[in-house]
């Protein structure tokens, strides 16, 4: 007897269907074939547990299983429902003609409930895309399902509720979300508002200049100056994630494991602040089963480093090429997965070892070469594709004692918001949706300068000597300056406050 059910296997953020056959004649043996992983492997003793207690056994037969494409991976638990389901049916404990109308995935306990897994809204994309019905998935993880449009999305408790559903004795509503709902939910908290930020009216527009052009950043300044906090309260101005984003981003949040029980979408910025010691696959993604690294789960949001020398300078170059292209290919012996990563990068560090170098209120206790040392730990590469780099100043006891709020997140984001349609309006029909996205092309087509404009520019990259990169992320910055005056030409004010972001490049980072 020959029983095919269906269900899908998670390969970078995106799913892929499988095809489970099972074949039962005449024997004891148990064959589970087609690269599945050690958890799918050990399915069979989860299977046998929730078969038995809900009544059923596995059947005295010699059972093969193929999960077929047989040169695809299976990785992970998910697949302990559909092969449980596939068991009963062709042991003749199960029939039914819905197999071919719905993907299934869930892990089993040994009572037969069903548990959560990652990867729920790839695997709804799959089945809509290759025309199922809908999804059976645990409760836990419905909503996330839902999320697909025109997709039956029936949540299940246990394993039984699944076997009574199939054979038509259980009717299982399925469920629906509104995403309207869901981007209700998009409130950040109290604590986090730009009106806390006492002073660093510099650096207010710097961030300002930052979220609305999506430019990277670097903050140096001494301990205690706020730069912490300036970077927390990033996501609160930048513009609210589109549907789209949204959807990308609960992706790779779904397939790390990190989307919470019972939530649709991520419809907040990620904010990532991993520590100095993270390694260079924790923060690219990879491993033996490639996963998400920091710099995707950063995707569509803000990528924080505090402290950034304290970095292994290895670790620290590998952002060079995902800054650059917004995605990194993680080659493994057993797989090559994409992974999207289009982030903002926010740096923060000391001036010195000790912190205080250029302080005013404190005396600087390091000797040249430490300082010198200190600063040669951020590369010279990377330090051109941050496009915003500013000292930040403590601030007074004067300032810091003050009552009057500062300006609100909702303020600036709305001024930041404004400049983003201006950019959407720019490169509609193009997949760029952000300033500092421009192709080099794209500056020349958009960044044109008048001759005050050309001559400041002259100067400064000549003086300087900074590189061509360097060059294009000046003028990048520029037009974000200028779509926040409501400018269609680039002036020279604005030219001249894009190279004051510069001040911190590697040949002149010291006279702040």
């Amino acid at each position: 007897m020959l029983i095919k059910c269906f269900s899908a296997a998670v390969r970078g953020i995106r799913a892929e269907l499988v095809t489970i056959e099972m074949h039962a004649v005449a024997g004891t043996d148990f064959v589970l074939v087609g690269l599945p992983d050690t958890a799918v492997k050990e399915s069979r003793d989860r299977i046998r547990s929730a078969l038995q207690v809900n009544g059923f056994t596995l059947p005295v037969k010699q059972l093969t299983i193929n999960m077929a494409p047989a040169d695809l991976r299976k990785e992970g638990t998910s697949f302990d429902l559909p092969l449980a389901i596939g068991i009963l049916c062709v042991s003749e404990h199960l029939k039914t003609n819905l197999l071919d109308r719905y993907l299934l995935l869930g892990e089993l306990s040994l009572d037969g409930t069903l548990q959560p897994v990652h990867g729920v809204l790839p695997v709804a994309l799959c089945a809509k895309q290759n025309g199922y019905r809908g999804v059976i998935v645990p409760a836990d993880n419905a909503k996330e399902a839902a999320v697909v449009d025109g997709l039956e999305v029936i949540p299940a408790v246990t394993l039984m509720e699944v076997v009574r559903f199939l054979r038509g004795e259980q009717q299982i509503d399925p469920v629906s979300i509104r995403l309207e709902d869901e981007f209700l939910r998009n409130n950040y908290a109290a604590s986090d508002d730009m009106a806390d930020i006492r002073g660093q009216y510099e650096m207010r527009r710097a961030m300002e200049v930052a979220a609305a052009g999506g430019h990277n950043m670097l903050m140096i300044g001494p301990p205690g100056s706020g730069k912490s906090m300036l970077a927390k309260r990033l996501p609160t101005i930048l513009p609210p994630l589109t549907l789209n984003e949204a959807l990308e981003t609960t992706a790779i949040h779904s397939v790390a494991g990190l989307l919470p029980p019972n939530q649709a979408l991520v419809t907040h910025r990620p904010f990532r602040s991993p520590h100095h010691t993270v390694t260079d696959v924790a923060l690219i993604g990879g491993g033996n089963n490639p996963r998400p690294g920091e710099i995707s789960l950063a995707h569509n949001g803000v990528l924080f480093l505090d402290e950034v020398p304290e970095y292994k300078r290895a670790t620290l170059e590998v952002l060079r090429q995902p800054l650059e292209d917004r995605h990194i290919v993680v080659a493994r012996q057993k797989q090559t997965v994409d992974y999207p990563a289009s982030f903002m990068l926010v740096a923060a560090m000391n001036p010195c070892p000790c912190g205080h170098y250029g302080d005013p209120q404190h005396t600087c206790t390091c000797t040249p070469s430490q300082i010198q040392r200190y600063k040669g730990r951020i590369s010279g590469p990377l330090l051109d594709r941050i496009d915003i780099q500013c000292y930040v100043q403590a601030v007074p006891f004067e300032v810091l004692h003050k009552q009057q709020p500062g300006e609100s997140s909702e303020t600036v984001r709305e001024r930041v918001i404004q400049a983003r349609l201006v950019q959407q309006q720019r490169f509609t029909g193009t997949t760029i949706y952000c300033n500092a996205q421009m192709t080099s092309k794209m500056v020349r087509q958009y960044c044109r300068l008048d001759a005050e404009g050309t001559t400041l520019l002259e100067q400064a990259i000549t003086r300087n000597g900074l590189s061509a990169r360097a060059y294009d992320r000046i003028l990048k910055v520029a037009r974000t300056i200028a779509d926040l005056d409501g400018s269609e030409r680039i002036q020279q004010p604005h030219i001249w406050e894009a190279i004051n972001y510069r001040v911190l490049d590697k040949n002149n980072w010291t006279d702040f």
